[in-house]
């Protein structure tokens, strides 16, 4: 009898601890399935914040944050800063109304949100602060002829969604400074128009943009007139196909490095430096344009003495 009883009382314990352990099991399950339906109902913003400090959550919600780039590739948002010019009002972003959610705009260091994509007079501000979700996919013309303007600063921008680049910063004619903290267009494949007529801006710094996958830079940074540093050093262009007046009227440009340039599969270079009057040095010798159908004006507006430096570079260019 005694060993029966202590049996019973064993099989007894080992039976509440199962369901403990089961009860304990549900539980978190429950908390995480909870947690997890909270988190499909806040910003993506919001998530990453919370979730990269709270251990807990990364545990019930089996997520790794080890390497941040990557989780914050998936989920953060990009982070804008813009200043405007001196008693200059109208339209400072261009949002579609079925992406207006995902668009979320503060005045000055105001937490609430504002609705409106044009700046008015009597807005009294010179500081804008936007946040963008992940959902958002394309740039294009996000700055188009946003002549208010003055700079614009991006403090995050890790994104590997953003498909279209074409004429996003197109017309900012009172735009002087455009700085990008860190960069990733990881999947982007079209830049056409991106800076053009952007007629202030006296330097840019592109080398933290990764553009593997890029096949139109025509008229990139055409009627960049004011432009006298330009920094493109690990620019990958291997599959671009049209680079038509990409520097076309950069008239400020003395050098232009693109020694690093992979012209492999261009098959359109006209009007490329067309106007670039300034240029002194540029290193063309490792182009390839073997399957170049159009250089017609390639270096049209250039210097007699530049355009016979080019020569002496590399005879295969019918100039």
């Amino acid at each position: 009898m005694g060993c029966a009883s202590i049996n019973d009382k064993l099989k007894r314990s080992k039976y509440k601890n199962n369901l403990n352990n089961s009860n304990s099991n549900l539980k978190n399950v429950m908390s995480a399935y909870i947690l997890s339906k909270i988190f499909d109902n806040i910003s993506t913003y919001k998530r990453l914040g919370i979730i990269r400090y709270n251990k807990k959550f990364q545990k019930k919600l089996n997520l790794s944050i080890n390497n941040y780039k990557e989780y914050s590739a998936l989920y953060s948002s990009i982070e804008i800063e813009i200043k405007i010019a001196n008693d200059e009002y109208g339209k400072l972003i261009n949002i579609s109304d079925s992406e207006r959610e995902y668009y979320h705009i503060y005045f000055d260091d105001k937490k609430e949100e504002i609705k409106s994509n044009t700046l008015y007079g009597n807005d009294n501000l010179n500081k804008i602060k936007i946040k963008i979700d992940y959902q958002v996919k394309s740039f294009k013309k996000l700055f188009y002829n946003c002549s208010c303007v003055e700079s614009i600063y991006f403090k995050q921008f890790y994104r590997n969604n953003i498909f279209d680049m074409s004429y996003m910063f197109y017309g900012c004619s009172k735009l002087k400074k455009l700085k990008f903290s860190n960069s990733s267009s990881i999947n982007t494949n079209n830049m056409s128009y991106m800076f053009s007529r952007c007629s202030l801006l006296e330097e840019l710094n592109l080398s933290n943009f990764i553009t593997n996958n890029v096949t139109n830079m025509s008229w990139m940074f055409y009627q960049c007139s004011s432009l006298k540093e330009l920094n493109l050093s690990n620019f990958n262009t291997i599959y671009v196909t049209n680079m038509t007046s990409m520097f076309d009227g950069c008239s400020s440009l003395k050098e232009l490095n693109i020694s690093n340039f992979n012209t492999i599969n261009v098959t359109d270079m006209t009007c490329m430096f067309d106007g670039c009057s300034s240029l002194i040095e540029l290193n063309i010798s490792n182009f390839n344009t073997n399957n170049v159908t159009k250089m017609t004006w390639m270096f049209c507006g250039c210097s007699n003495e530049f355009k016979k430096k080019i020569n002496q570079q590399n005879k295969r260019l019918k100039l």
